[in-house]
Formats: C-alpha cells, sequence, structure tokens
C-alpha cells in the first residue's frame, strides 16, 4: 500500500510539472512568435468620421490622405497635430476602399472596379473623372497603390481573380488608364508560405485588403484585413514572409502605406476600440 501511494504521488507530481512545462513552452512561443513580428512604435487613434477608414497614402510633411468605404471625401490626417487639418469632397455615398497619389493628383478605388481620378485634387480648381478597370463588384477591389518606376497604378482582387489559384498584382499605365490584362505579379494561393492559412475555397487562403511598395526595396507589402497579415513579396513577386497580425492590435487592417524613408503606416477600422494608425517596424 505504501508503495502504492509513492507511485500515485510521483505520479501527481509528473502531470503537474508536465502541465506547468507545457504551459511554459505554450507562452513562450506566443510571444515569441508576436515579439519577432513587429514592433507598434506609435498610435494614433482617429475621429469617428474614420470608423470606416479604408484606405491611406503617405503625402508630406507628415501628413496622410484617408478615404473610408462610405463617403466621397478625401481625409488629410495630420500626425503631428493628431487630427483632420482638410476634409475634399470628390464624390457621393459608395464603397471606396483605396486611394493613392502620384504628383498632384488623387486616385481612389471603389469596391466594383471604378477608379476615381482627382486631378489637382487640393485646389479649388480640381477635377474628377472616372474609369473602369476589367474587374467588378464580385471581385470585391481594395488594393490599391502607385508603382512610381511604370508609372502605374497597382491593383488587386480581394475575392476571386480570374482563377480561383492566384490574386494577381494588375498594373494600369496612368498615361493610357488601360488595366495590363496579365498581373505583374501572381501570389499563388497554394504557396507553401500559406499551409497554416488554406481554406477549403482555396482563394480565401489570402483576401488582400490592400498593397503598398516599399520605396527602397521596392517588394510588395500586402494587407488582409479578414484575417489580420503581411505577405511580403520580393520584386519577383516570390513570398518572402507571412507576418501574423494580432486581431487585439489590428482589429481590421484595411490601409498601408510608407514614409519615402521606408517607415510602414497600417490603419484599422474600428472594433472595440476607435479606428487608428499604425506607425509599425517589422523584425
Amino acid at each position: 500500500m505504501k508503495t502504492l501511494k509513492i507511485v500515485s504521488y510521483a505520479t501527481i507530481v509528473l502531470i503537474v510539472v508536465v502541465g506547468i512545462f507545457a504551459f511554459t513552452l505554450e507562452e513562450d512561443s506566443t510571444t515569441t512568435i508576436n515579439s519577432k513580428n513587429y514592433n507598434v512604435q506609435q498610435t494614433w487613434e482617429l475621429p469617428e468620421n474614420l470608423n470606416e477608414i479604408s484606405g491611406i497614402v503617405w503625402l508630406s510633411d507628415e501628413t496622410i490622405a484617408c478615404v473610408q468605404d462610405e463617403d466621397g471625401i478625401i481625409f488629410i490626417y495630420d500626425l503631428k497635430q493628431s487630427k483632420i487639418i482638410e476634409e475634399i469632397e470628390f464624390a457621393g455615398s459608395g464603397d471606396y476602399e483605396g486611394i493613392t497619389v502620384h504628383n498632384d493628383d488623387a486616385y481612389v478605388l471603389r469596391s466594383d472596379g471604378t477608379i476615381y481620378e482627382v486631378l489637382n485634387f487640393r485646389s479649388r480648381n480640381k477635377t474628377v473623372q472616372t474609369f473602369e478597370t476589367e474587374f467588378s463588384a464580385k471581385n470585391n477591389m481594395e488594393s490599391l497603390a502607385l508603382n512610381a518606376k511604370t508609372q502605374s497604378l497597382i491593383i488587386a482582387p480581394k475575392d476571386r481573380d480570374r482563377t480561383d489559384d492566384f490574386k494577381g498584382l494588375y498594373q494600369i499605365p496612368i498615361a493610357s488608364k488601360k488595366m495590363n490584362a496579365k498581373p505583374s505579379v501572381m501570389i499563388n494561393m497554394n504557396d507553401e508560405a500559406f499551409k497554416n492559412y488554406k481554406k477549403k475555397k482555396v482563394y480565401k487562403t489570402f483576401s488582400p485588403s490592400d498593397v503598398a511598395i516599399h520605396p527602397k526595396t521596392g517588394e510588395y507589402y500586402v494587407l488582409e484585413g479578414k484575417n489580420p497579415k503581411l505577405v511580403i513579396l520580393d520584386t519577383g513577386g516570390t513570398i518572402k514572409t507571412v507576418h501574423e497580425l494580432e486581431e487585439n492590435t489590428f482589429a481590421q487592417p484595411e490601409g498601408i502605406t510608407f514614409s519615402p524613408n521606408g517607415t510602414l503606416y497600417i490603419s484599422n477600422e474600428s472594433g472595440d476600440d476607435p479606428a487608428n494608425i499604425l506607425k509599425v517596424s517589422l523584425k
């Protein structure tokens, strides 16, 4: 009986030790994953009229242009003053998802694939015209960026592309406003980098919410808001890194941009907390 008690006590101690060890490993693993991904260096909480912030682009002098997915207004947000300093109306209500700027002109993407060209957008004499892409509302268009080297806009479908196996980054030369039929980059939904995110419907594996090109490296930074993550591709389109983003920090990341020196900014729609813009450094 004494021997049986000793064995029982030893078994209990062993179970407790193993449990503590497993818990410690789990905590260390979680901490390591998050700490190696990124640091949030600064946060700007946004006013209520930017609760649905859906696209951002760096301007100059610490200002960022923003759109939200309800009103046809470009909001100029000053990071130093932490406030909106200008509102530029360019259209009526609509689902506006992406914004980029080329010289004095702004380009805004609507989710049905229509692009608004706002010439001299900060001038009293601004003019607005639209042009169509080869995508529609069924593709759910959210991503818009500028490729300064090719003088082209970059767009990508959030939902289905022409086939379910990839999401393309398509160029639209600003001069012609005609979308290239072939994507300049193809993000393979079956890529090994997505093995932990694979969905039954393969096109749902990765759903781009915005894209930006790093001003120094030329790499593509493609954001997903649905299951928050940031995918970095090299200039040829090969996936280099997939950064998981914690939902308690990135409630719904919908906008991404860089300052000229390569500082990364990501915007989030409101969740339990107000919408925000985050200054992020990656590790």
